[in-house]
């Protein structure tokens, strides 16, 4: 059923195909056999009717012709002077072809008329006629009709053709034939021939109108019966047309889809098919198409045995990258957060390797309890080769990094015992960075890496341009130079490699370090880890489709400082007294040793703000939350009573005596006053104040 479909779709298409271009000629034949042959009907006709214009001036009298013109003329003359002109707005019809009565008993006028009803009769013309044309009044004045006496009386008028006056103006008052079509009179073909006296004087124009209403309808039936004609001409060449491709076409066709179909249906997982046996001897492409096909079979058959060994092989390749992908990615540390005992830092890494396999590396670790190793590197080349060479480095430089404290003395180290044996020819980029936490002072060393970038506290990410050394396995005497970077709590850095900045759109665009910053800055208050999940989305987003060339590999890491204790008093109302939170604070704040100034402000703050909660906020519960940094002390009071915010109250004028004041509001006004920042919220159904004081 589907070979027949696909059959009879052929024998569309082609039928289509043959009478859209069997209609196209036929179209242009017709076209061009109307066009020939209405033009050499035209021409005969037109040739016929000047011809007919210049034997009737030739025959008339030329003083009969001038005796009659003047006459006309005289009394057309004095008619449009008397205001009676044919034009006039007062025209009197009658009175004006009164006027030109005498003119038919002139002897010159039978003469003329029996002239042109001769040669009118001898030549079966529709009209004969002659006219003057008048530049004057700008009108052909008739002067004697041979077929239309009553019609075109004598002083009848008509207005020029324009081509007819630009002609007359130059003198010359013999008109070419033309063919015009009338309502009145049918299809026309007119010509005028000049009458001269004997002096070469003008003095008229012999007209001559042959109808050619039957010969146009000759030439519609011409074209309609052409049109047939061609219409069957291109149905009986359709036809032969079909019953020949069916022929040397579709059925060699019918015959290679079957053979295609049999060799499909018959080859099984176990082994090749059978090769078709076709026997197609068209002698065109058809026959090639069938031997081809032969051919394809053989190949694919080989194909086939080979692919087997090949699809094992990939397998196993396969199998072994995933296993060396999941190698790599354990050897990286990628457990988030890292160190969750420590509080006094935050760190975050991510590693997208271009292939299965990468070359980029990242690592992190603490040397002793105080002092914390950064790691940032890049392989040259990818895939697996760099993969080793990677594993091999990073080894190399974490096993330095524990028994020696300084970065530079490390790549030295490391340099050297990769250029042993480096037959491959392999280098190694390297940035490696030893914090000591306590203090927050950085020793660092660069081997040819990026640039890293730093954000001071409340500050915008910048490239901290440091000295660059040579690369790690380039030259076993390379040494390298070490320098300090001091880190504040707050203060944030992050270091890439080249997969970042050099990441290429389809328009071959970099990513570059301006869009780097740009991207960090964006979230540049945000946690290492949001930092750079939203510079990657951001990457994404410039690179779009196009593929990963490079590694990609980020490292953000944060300095909070030593951190800070929090803890949170909860009680109903009814249950708490001032006094109980008052000793809930001074409890958190003794351990700190925090200052007595600073303690003996924070306690009245406590005492004030508590008691207004208890007394009249109407709240069922109470959360004290105290937290104390190294920087700040905070303390926050949440209760479910009336939404109120005391900030909104004016200030108390504390300059008049006691007795003028009014009542309330002084203790908010010394809460305002003793600490650092005051903050009030509403939220999820609770009043929330904050009080802030900086021990530093």
């Amino acid at each position: 059923m589907k070979n027949n479909k696909k059959t009879s779709r052929i024998s569309i298409k082609v039928l289509s195909m043959i009478l859209t271009v069997a209609l196209l000629l036929s179209g242009a034949a017709v076209a061009f056999s109307y066009i020939f042959y209405g033009r050499t009907m035209d021409n005969h006709y037109r040739e016929l009717t000047s011809n007919i214009a210049k034997s009737a001036a030739d025959m008339l009298n030329p003083q009969d012709v001038d005796h009659l013109t003047n006459a006309v003329m005289q009394i057309y003359r004095s008619q449009v002077a008397a205001g009676n002109g044919p034009d006039s707005e007062t025209f009197d019809e009658a009175a004006y072809y009164a006027a030109f009565a005498e003119v038919k008993n002139m002897q010159a006028y039978r003469d003329c008329l029996t002239v042109l009803q001769k040669l009118e009769d001898d030549n079966q013309a529709d009209c004969l006629y002659i006219c003057y044309m008048d530049l004057e009044t700008d009108k052909a004045v008739y002067i004697i009709d041979a077929a239309h006496e009553d019609a075109c009386a004598p002083g009848t008028c008509d207005d020029f053709l324009p081509e007819n006056r630009a002609l007359a103006e130059k003198g010359d008052y013999t008109f070419p034939a033309y063919i015009t079509n009338y309502e009145e009179y049918g299809w026309l073909c007119s010509a005028a021939y000049g009458i001269r006296n004997a002096h070469g004087k003008y003095i008229a124009n012999a007209y001559v109108d042959f109808s050619m209403t039957q010969i146009m309808n000759e030439r519609h039936s011409f074209l309609k019966s052409l049109i047939l004609f061609l219409l069957l001409i291109a149905a009986l060449l359709a036809t032969l047309n079909i019953l020949f491709v069916r022929k040397t076409i579709v059925k060699p066709i019918n015959q290679l889809s079957s053979a295609a179909r049999k060799y499909v249906s018959d080859r099984d997982t176990s082994g090749p098919s059978e090769i078709s046996k076709l026997n197609i001897h068209t002698r065109d492409e058809i026959q090639t198409l069938s031997e081809d096909i032969k051919q394809m079979e053989e190949d694919i058959n080989v194909y086939i045995d080979n692919l087997a060994l090949v699809s094992r092989e990939k397998e196993r390749i396969s199998a072994e990258l995933n296993v060396a992908k999941q190698i790599q990615a354990s050897v990286l540390p990628s457990t988030f957060p890292a160190f969750p005992e420590r509080e006094e830092f935050d760190i975050y890494a991510i590693m997208n390797p271009a292939k299965e396999v990468g070359g980029d590396f990242y690592d992190f670790f603490f040397v002793d309890d105080e002092h914390f190793a950064i790691v940032m590197a890049d392989v040259s080349g990818k895939g697996v080769p760099a993969a080793l060479f990677m594993m091999a480095a990073k080894n190399l430089l974490k096993s330095s990094a524990l028994t020696m404290t300084s970065p530079k003395d490390i790549l030295e180290r490391v340099n050297k015992q990769l250029c042993e044996n480096n037959e491959a020819e392999m280098f190694v980029t390297v940035w490696i960075g030893i914090l000591d936490l306590s203090t927050g002072k950085m020793l660092a060393a660069n081997a040819g890496h990026e640039y890293p970038a730093i954000r001071r506290k409340d500050g915008m990410w910048e490239l901290y341009k440091d000295k660059h050394g040579f690369v790690l396995a380039g030259m076993e005497a390379a040494r390298y130079k070490e320098y300090e970077l001091t880190l504040r709590p707050g203060d944030k850095l992050f270091l890439y490699t080249d997969g970042v900045t050099e990441a290429t759109n389809a328009s071959n665009t970099l990513y570059g370090t301006d869009r780097m910053l740009a991207a960090l800055n964006a979230e540049a208050a945000s946690a290492p880890k949001n930092t750079l999940l939203s510079l990657r989305q951001d990457i994404d987003r410039f690179v779009k489709e196009a593929p990963q060339f490079d590694d990609i590999t980020m490292l953000c890491f944060e300095l909070k400082g030593s951190g800070a204790t929090e803890k949170t008093l909860r009680a109903e109302t009814s249950q708490i007294t001032p006094e109980e939170v008052h000793r809930f604070v001074e409890e958190l704040l003794t351990q700190h040793n925090t200052a007595r100034s600073c303690a003996t402000r924070l306690y009245i703050a406590v005492d004030e703000i508590v008691t207004n909660i208890l007394q009249y906020s109407g709240a069922t519960t109470l959360d004290v939350t105290c937290s104390v940094g190294a920087e700040k002390i905070t303390i926050a009071f949440s209760d479910d009573g009336v939404p109120y915010n005391p900030l909104e109250n004016e200030d108390p004028d504390v300059t008049l005596p006691a007795e003028q004041r009014s009542i309330g509001g002084l203790g908010i006004f010394m809460v305002k006053n003793t600490m650092d920042a005051v903050d009030y919220a509403y939220r999820g159904g609770r009043n929330t104040l904050t009080v802030t004081k900086y021990t530093i």
